[in-house]
């Protein structure tokens, strides 16, 4: 790109931000007005505080108090986005006027705050910091702590070390298995990860996003795209199996063990198509038996933004905003002084309902198993082989998708291309469904491939078809084949293997008279697909 060419870039994202914000405001005053209130209506006393951590590095930290009130029950968040000013602003005026007490604190080296940022590394002691500040306040009765994305991340890295007068957390759209959502199977996620560093360098970028994924080698992207090297992100692209040192050791092992350490109830929300959702139910997994005792997990129908993201069918009852919830679970915690009982909800699509479930997963009620043959999905054992060339130069951008964040208009279950629309994509349809399937759990795909290339990553995709003929996602995930994967045969050139991999799960009820479609695109030169099975 030309540098015009950039500036015209910048010009139209931060229009795009800007109405972004002005939507979301909106949203935000939308529910909180949708939302029942018929206790008593108290005023907004604001203040300001610059709040020194134990190195003497000092916060930005913004308190609402209700008016009138000596104690109250408090809310608060920790944020790196200074430029939700107005979203903060807006729940300190609706939470004062219920009640509550909210602070809100912008993290080191963000907006106002003092220090250097780095993402991540600081959230725990300057999160304690804080919290115990607010413990030591007599206006506090008690505290609350909830945020989404990052300002969920703050509030995990010190779940398990939180003082006496924290009851509970709500998190969203975030877990503590930080190599779940950085690599998919051995896929860094660009989408996610180099795009948020691009947005949250600590320094404006004007670099194009797509040159910069495909910058080689990557390692040099920082200084020769965005202005300068960031050790965080050579990290995070550096460490690409889940056993190296940077995952298994300092910060990121012991965010992972947080939630078997914490004692205080948490309220985890995701959704089906955010980038982050393996990595939240891993973490809902790893919570202590007698913390999930009086935890909630909600699993909704939504993207990372909390925005609807179905093409097709009706959806009324998504309940896709965080505010209900908040109110919903810390009214229950801090004014009625009530400890949650367990509870496990899904959205399911098609029948725009929310499902209470057992746990999660779901218990397995039985198993649907279906065959690849050469253009076929099957309910027996089938021969078939596909071959097919792919050039990396070429890439098949993702339509309809979970892992994605900077394209999140991708993200969703989204009206896809006609079967082999692509030479380098190969396709398998069934027969129209004879009843009903409910599919409410997880997807797994076992490949047997060759392929003639050292390694090759695939990627399947599955997909609903309706009587119409128009085909949506379900679900889809890639998986890196290399190295332990894959061996040598004598029949075959280069190399062959069985490769197996998990989509992350769904709740979805097939209707009778529809199909199911199979895709596998890759990701190198030429690759061979015999005996499938899904």
């Amino acid at each position: 790109m030309t540098e015009e060419e950039k500036k015209t870039a910048a010009e139209q994202k931060q229009r795009e931000m800007e109405e972004m914000m002005r939507q979301a405001q909106e949203s935000y005053r939308q529910e909180y007005a949708s939302i029942p209130y018929d206790g008593p209506v108290f005023g907004c006393r604001r203040e300001e505080l610059m709040l020194p951590m134990q190195d003497g590095v000092r916060l930005y930290t913004e308190i609402f108090k209700p008016e009138g009130l000596a104690q109250f029950p408090v809310l608060i968040q920790r944020s790196c986005y200074p430029n939700q000013q107005p979203l903060y602003e807006i729940n300190g005026v609706e939470l004062t006027r219920r009640g509550y007490g909210y602070v809100v604190q912008t993290c080191r080296g963000t907006g106002k705050s003092e220090g250097h940022w780095e993402p991540n590394v600081n959230e725990r002691p300057d999160g304690r910091d804080t919290l115990q500040w607010l413990n030591d306040q007599p206006w506090a009765e008690s505290i609350g702590y909830f945020g989404a994305s990052y300002l969920a991340l703050t509030g995990w890295a010190i779940a398990d070390i939180v003082p006496p007068k924290v009851k509970g957390m709500m998190l969203t759209v975030y877990g503590t298995d930080r190599f779940k959502s950085a690599y998919e199977k051995g896929l860094f996620r660009h989408d996610v990860l180099t795009g948020w560093a691009m947005q949250n360098a600590g320094h404006p970028v004007t670099a194009d996003y797509l040159e910069s994924c495909r910058f080689r080698p990557h390692d040099k992207v920082d200084e020769a795209l965005w202005g300068g090297k960031l050790d965080w992100y050579q990290d995070w692209i550096h460490a690409t199996r889940r056993t190296d040192a940077y995952w298994q050791q300092g910060w990121w092992k012991l965010l992972a063990d947080v939630p078997g350490n914490t004692k205080v109830p948490v309220y985890i929300i995701d959704a089906w198509y955010d980038h982050h959702f393996g990595s939240a139910i891993n973490t809902y997994a790893s919570l202590a038996p007698e913390t999930k005792e009086h935890s909630w997990l909600d699993i909704g129908c939504w993207n990372h933004m909390s925005q609807p993201c179905i093409a097709w069918g009706e959806q009324h009852n998504l309940e896709n905003g965080d505010i209900h919830r908040m109110l919903e679970w810390f009214d229950l915690l801090l004014k009625q002084k009530k400890q949650p009982e367990k509870r496990v909800r899904t959205y399911v699509m098609r029948e725009d309902r929310w499902k209470t479930l057992e746990a999660w997963p779901a218990p397995v009620s039985r198993t649907e198993k279906l065959y690849l043959g050469e253009t076929t999905l099957n309910a027996e054992p089938a021969e078939g082989k596909r071959t097919f060339v792919y050039d990396p130069e070429t890439p098949v951008p993702s339509h309809g998708a979970e892992s994605v964040l900077t394209t999140i208009a991708e993200a969703g279950s989204l009206l896809q291309p006609e079967p082999d629309y692509r030479p380098d994509v190969v396709s398998f349809v069934s027969a129209p469904l004879e009843k009903a399937l409910p599919i409410c759990g997880q997807i797994k795909v076992h490949l047997n491939v060759s392929t003639d290339v050292d390694d090759t990553a695939f990627t399947a995709k599955l997909m609903e078809v309706f009587p119409d003929g128009r085909a949506y996602n379900i679900h889809h995930c890639s998986r890196f084949a290399g190295g332990a994967d894959l061996y040598s045969r004598p029949d075959s050139k280069g190399l062959c293997g069985d490769v197996g991999y998990e989509l992350d799960g769904t709740a979805r009820q097939l209707p009778a008279a529809g199909c199911l479609f199979f895709r596998l695109p890759a990701v190198r030169r030429s690759q061979q697909l015999r005996r499938s099975l899904v």
